[in-house]
């Protein structure tokens, strides 16, 4: 492998971790859907606003699910009960939380149909987003290696062969999100 088609490897290479990112992320973003159970990933990542700045709700406060359906919410520091009780009110997650002084409970009652219907195109939009960012993350790396053959540095043929390589990466992307799309949405339909 000459460096020019090395320099095209890199760009391909770079391509991939994009794209497992924006995988990761839209794993991430079907973890904070809830389905008909508690889990810790549902609030985790929500952003408490605490002495004029913006933390994760995980780095203030232990979480623990002591039952299939109750969340509870351990803040580290009392004084902040307050504004975590806000953020987990102005979530998506329509729970209202119970504060006891000490903690704070979080009883997530069974979906209802509409709601679980609701929740699986929440979760297709989501899929879609995810989608959208793999096909721009293709077309940059594309612009890319063309332009990689514009200034002379690989030949048509790698670009043709390193732009059939990038599709194939697209397509494997595209699938896994597929995939996770999928199984949530058997989750989520799931009673």
């Amino acid at each position: 492998m000459s460096a020019d088609d090395e320099l095209a490897a890199l760009v391909l290479a770079e391509a991939r971790e994009k794209m497992e990112k924006a995988l990761s992320h839209a794993r991430a973003d079907f973890a904070g859907v809830r389905t008909g159970r508690a889990t810790a990933a549902l609030v985790e990542h929500l952003r408490v606003d605490l002495y004029g700045a913006e933390v994760e709700l995980r780095s203030v406060a232990g979480l623990s699910v002591p039952e299939p359906r109750l969340l509870v919410v351990a803040p580290y520091d009392k004084s902040t009960l307050p504004a975590i009780e806000k953020a987990i009110m102005q979530s998506d997650l329509g729970i209202n939380p119970g504060n006891d002084g000490v903690v704070i409970r979080l009883s997530f009652p069974p979906l209802t149909e509409e709601r679980r219907r609701e929740l699986v195109k929440v979760v297709r939009h989501k899929a879609e987003e995810a989608r959208v960012a793999v096909r721009n993350l293709r077309r940059a790396a594309r612009h890319e290696l063309e332009g990689l053959e514009h200034e002379a540095v690989i030949s048509a043929d790698e670009l043709d062969r390193q732009e059939k390589e990038l599709e194939k990466l697209t397509h494997d992307m595209v699938g896994a999100i597929d995939k996770l799309l999928a199984q949530k949405e058997q989750e989520l339909l799931e009673i």
